[in-house]
């Protein structure tokens, strides 16, 4: 399956599929992290790229102990689940 690869220089993770990135994209703010946009290309839409992106990002910010932010509609649903 597809690896999330986080490239911290650019505060993005992505996932690389037949040729095309599916992006979760962040900004750090002191001891916060605003999760601002996420993207998949049409081509790889259905395939659940984008919530295992946001799954990993999630995990990441919480193992860093940033204060979660989501301007990002579809990053703000997994915070507002029970």
């Amino acid at each position: 399956m597809s690896e999330v690869i986080h490239l911290a220089d650019e505060s993005r993770f992505i996932i690389n599929l037949y040729g095309a990135q599916a992006v979760l994209a962040y900004e750090l703010y002191d001891d916060s992290c605003n999760f601002n946009n996420t993207y998949v290309p049409p081509e790889l839409r259905g395939k659940g790229l984008a919530e295992k992106l946001v799954r990993h990002g999630l995990q990441w910010a919480k193992a860093a102990d940033y204060k979660i932010e989501a301007s990002c509609w579809y990053v703000e649903k997994f915070l507002t689940k029970t």
